[in-house]
């Protein structure tokens, strides 16, 4: 099964967008699925106040188990890692319009109310499936593929 459906199928059962999307890579990373979904459980919905969307993170941590600086002295994979941070963002935000959680949801997350409207509106579940599918296609992309 490729990342995308995968991804898709893990937000269906009931993850939250960053859970869904870093557990679909996790293997591939040595990590588990239960270690995944519990690293990326408190990431939902822009952290919880709409801020960088969940998805987002979710292939923010796949893209530093691939390229993340763990040796102090390696200042050429934090280069790296700065890098691809920022072409994963760029390429989310032209596909989609924007990579924060309020913009595309079009409410604010920190409020109740907003929390109320998008619940109401059934946007996590209009919206969010295609944000989690976006980010696991761009990560597939800069990863080279399916494996």
């Amino acid at each position: 099964m490729d990342h995308e459906t995968k991804a898709v199928q893990y937000f269906e059962k009931g993850y939250i967008c960053s859970q869904a999307v870093f557990a679909a890579f996790a293997e591939q990373f040595g990590i588990t699925e239960k270690q995944a979904l519990q690293i990326g459980a408190c990431f939902g919905g822009g952290m919880n106040k709409g801020e960088v969307c969940g998805a987002c993170t979710g292939a923010l941590m796949v893209l530093g188990m691939k390229y993340g600086q763990f040796d102090i002295t390696d200042t050429v994979s934090r280069t790296a890692e700065h890098a691809k941070a920022v072409q994963f963002l760029d390429e989310f935000a032209k596909r989609k319009g924007s990579y924060v959680c309020r913009e595309i949801l079009g409410c604010d997350l920190r409020t109740e109310d907003g929390r109320n409207y998008a619940r109401s509106n059934g946007l996590f579940g209009k919206l969010c499936p295609e944000m989690v599918r976006t980010a696991a296609e761009i990560l597939t992309e800069m990863l080279g593929g399916n494996e």
